[in-house]
C-alpha cells in the first residue's frame, strides 16, 4: 500500500524527452505509480514508445515536436494538454541536446540550438504549465539540472550555460509560485549511462575510469535511478520543498 504522501495515482503528467534515457525512466516511473503521461519526442519514435507503454497497460500518449522552435514548443504544450483532457498536475522537462567543441571554436548556430532547446523551451513549457496549474492552485514542475550546474564542464559551454540557467530559473519560478500551490524543483543527474554520454562510456576513454573512480556508488546511473526522486517531487511529500536542486549522482558531488 502506498503511503498517502507519495500517492500520485490518477495524476496527469507531461514528460518531455520521454522516449529514451532518463526521460523514459521517469515517465515509466510515473506510470508505474498510476499517472497518465504524455511523452514528447522529436521523431515518430515517440508514437512507438507510447504504444509500447500502452501495451503494458499504462495510460500514455505521444506528441512529436521540435523544441528548438518557439512556436513548436507552444503547440506541443497545447497538444499535450488536450490529450490529458485539459488538466495538468505534473510537468517534467527532461529533454535536452549536447554539442561538444572547445569554447574558442564553438559554432554560434550550435550555441543558439542548445540554448533554445535546453533553456528557452524549458521556460516556455514551465510558463504554460504554471498558467494552467495556477487556475486550480496546485501543481508540480520538475526541471532537470546537471552536474555542470555546480562545475563548468569542458567543451560544453552552451550546455553548461543552459543548465546553469535552468538551475536559477527553477529557484525563481519557485519564488513566484510556491505560495500559490505550485512546487518547482529540479533533479540534477550525475554521470548516467545514456546515449548523451556515449563517448564518455567508452572504456578506452581515460575519462571513464576517472569519473567512475569518483562515484562512491561505484557505477554510473540509469533511468531507473531517477524514479524515486521524480515520484517524490510529484507527490504531496514535497509540498514544502521549493527551488531545490537534488543531486541523483551516486555521491559524486560529495567525494
Amino acid at each position: 500500500m502506498v503511503h498517502p504522501l507519495f500517492d500520485i495515482e490518477g495524476r496527469k503528467a507531461i514528460v518531455t524527452g520521454g522516449t529514451r534515457g532518463l526521460g523514459y525512466g521517469m515517465a515509466e516511473g510515473l506510470m508505474e505509480a498510476g499517472c497518465e503521461v504524455v511523452i514528447v519526442g522529436t521523431s515518430d519514435k515517440v508514437y512507438d514508445v507510447a504504444k509500447g507503454f500502452c501495451d503494458r497497460g499504462f495510460k500514455c500518449h505521444g506528441v512529436k515536436a521540435n523544441l528548438a522552435l518557439r512556436e513548436e514548443t507552444l503547440r506541443c504544450f497545447d497538444e499535450c494538454l488536450s490529450k490529458l483532457g485539459g488538466t495538468l498536475d505534473i510537468l517534467v522537462t527532461a529533454h535536452g541536446i549536447q554539442r561538444r567543441h572547445s569554447a574558442e571554436v564553438f559554432p554560434l548556430n550550435e550555441w543558439d540550438e542548445v540554448i533554445n532547446v535546453n533553456l528557452n523551451s524549458v521556460f516556455l513549457l514551465c510558463q504554460r504549465a504554471g498558467q494552467e496549474m495556477l487556475k486550480k492552485g496546485y501543481g508540480k514542475i520538475i526541471t532537470i539540472a546537471s552536474m555542470v550546474s555546480w562545475f563548468g564542464g569542458q567543451t560544453v559551454p552552451a550546455y553548461t550555460a543552459a543548465k546553469g540557467g535552468v538551475t536559477q530559473l527553477t529557484k525563481e519560478l519557485s519564488n513566484d509560485w510556491i505560495a500559490r500551490g505550485i512546487n518547482v524543483n529540479s533533479i540534477a543527474p550525475g554521470y548516467m549511462a545514456t546515449e548523451m554520454n556515449a563517448a564518455l562510456l567508452d572504456k578506452n576513454n581515460p575519462r571513464y575510469a576517472q569519473i567512475t573512480e569518483r562515484i562512491p556508488a561505484n557505477r554510473w546511473g540509469t533511468g531507473d535511478d531517477m524514479k524515486g526522486a521524480v515520484i517524490f517531487l510529484s507527490s504531496h511529500a514535497s509540498d514544502y520543498l521549493g527551488g531545490a536542486i537534488i543531486p541523483v549522482d551516486g555521491g559524486y558531488l560529495v567525494k
